[in-house]
Order: C-alpha cells, then structure tokens, then sequence
C-alpha cells in the first residue's frame, strides 16, 4: 500500500462510517475501480477501529454513562439498576448480540470476502437509500433515547445485522430502523453512534489480534503496518466527520443522502454494463 491509498482509505472511512452512505462500500470501491490490490476486510476492520476512538471522544460523556451504567446493572442495588445510565447501557448491550455473531459468523466462513461485489453494493445503495428516506419522511420526531424500551433496542440491533451487506451502510440502517420507531433524526444519530461502540471495538480488536498472529511474516509485519496507520488517520477525519454530521442532522432531511445513494448505485451499474468491473 502507497501513501496515497492509505489517505484516501482514511479519509473515506472518516467521512463515511457516521453517515449513511455506507462505509464498507466505499471502502472495497477504489481498489475496483482504480484496479488497486484489494486491502480487504482486515485493513477495513482496522480502518473502523480508528473512527471507534473519534466517536468515543466526541460521545464521551455518553461512554462514561455507558460505562457507569454498566456498573450499575450488575450491582444489587435495584435503584442503580433502574438508572437512567444503567437503561443506556443496557439497550446498547441488547442491540449489540445480532451483530457479533453473523458478523464472526460470515468472517469464519469467508464470507466477509465473497460478497464484496459491486453489484451487491450498487444494489444496496439503491434499495436501503430509498427505505432510509422514507423512514425518515414518515417517521415521527418525538422520541428520544431516554424514552427508549427494550423492544425498539432489539428491533435496532436486528436491524444492524443487515449493514454486512456492503452497501447497506451500518450507521443508514439502524437510523432508518430508530426513525421508523419515531426517533428524532439526533438521537437515531446518536445511539447509532454508541451502539457502533462494542461492534467496530469488537471487529477492529479480531482484525488487530490476527494481524498479530500474522505478524511474524513480512507480509503480515506489512499488512499489521498498513492497518496502524490507516486506523490512526481515519480517527482524524473521522472525529471531524461527526462534528460536522451532528450539527447539520436536525437541519436537514435524509433526502440528501438518498440522492447521493441513488447517484452511485446507478452510476456502479452503468459502469459494470460496460463490462468495466469485470
């Protein structure tokens, strides 16, 4: 990996990954189209790490909750058990279980690999930019995540199962799932946000420990390398990324969003009629 393939990797990541324009896309995309070697999903899983620690410095005072509401849940105390930080992390730890096992699932199986197809991704594009936008026209806008059940935790976290298809867009899923439910656009946005806390940590820690293992090879000391240094730049561009997205959320629809889905799905299949993704 060159210099510029690791910048232009971060910087999709970091820009990405918060939006719901699905970050894994755009991460398989350029070694397709500028017909670079494939980094595959190690390199992207370290990727997402980096942006796990610029949405827990941006989200900081929620992870403290989170951390302290954890606490909370396993005391004997049934007054702490009921806080309002030990429900926060209760409903991220009920979100989180769908995820982790199709995610190690499809990792042990090589699945992970198989379907980092273009096609898969233009379709995706497509089909869940249009199921985010009319969630979020349809949507009611009173909820919050203080007036969140158990139910719509575990309806969110389904949901996020569906993010492994590249395309989807993990962060577009589980907002269009919350919008459904009448969450306003800043708190799907925001648990989106936490509930990606245990997921990246846990798929970034796997790509970590088996680039690891693989490290007493130069090609994995290499690959341990590239993964290091794309994580530490995505933390950058990501960390701007969320500023910039938080405060614009509740100004804007998700329209945006979805004409750019639309844009790129339908530009991937012209692309691939001309025969150039084969």
């Amino acid at each position: 990996m060159t210099w510029i393939h690791y910048l232009l990797l971060a910087l999709i990541q970091g820009i990405t990954e918060f939006l719901p324009v699905s970050s894994s896309a755009h991460l398989i995309l350029p070694a397709k189209v500028l017909h670079w070697p494939d980094q595959g999903p190690l390199i992207d899983l370290m990727a997402h790490l980096g942006s796990l620690g610029a949405v827990i410095l941006y989200y900081r005072t929620d992870v403290k909750r989170m951390v302290a509401g954890g606490f909370d849940l396993v005391s004997f105390n049934l007054e702490r058990q009921s806080s309002k930080q030990a429900q926060l992390a209760l409903f991220v730890l009920l979100a989180t279980p769908p995820a982790l096992i199709v995610g190690f699932t499809m990792s042990m199986v090589g699945l992970d690999e198989a379907v980092r197809s273009p096609v898969i991704i233009a379709w995706a594009m497509i089909g869940f930019g249009i199921i985010l936008w009319l969630a979020d026209i349809w949507g009611k806008r009173v909820k919050t995540i203080e007036s969140m059940n158990w139910k719509a935790a575990m309806f969110i976290g389904f949901a996020q199962v569906l993010a492994f298809i590249p395309g989807t867009s993990r962060s577009g899923i589980t907002m269009t799932a919350a919008r459904a439910l009448g969450f306003t656009r800043s708190e799907s946005a925001r648990f989106s946000m936490l509930m990606a806390i245990p997921i990246i940590l846990a798929g970034g820690l796997y790509a970590f420990l088996k680039l690891m293992k693989d490290g007493n090879t130069g090609e994995g000391a290499a690959k341990l390398t590239d993964g290091l240094i794309v994580a530490g730049l995505s933390f950058v561009a990501a960390y701007f990324a969320i500023t910039i997205f938080m405060k614009l959320i509740e100004r804007i629809s998700f329209l945006p969003f979805m004409l750019y889905r639309l844009a790129l799905g339908s530009i991937l299949l012209w692309w691939l009629s001309q025969g150039a993704g084969s």
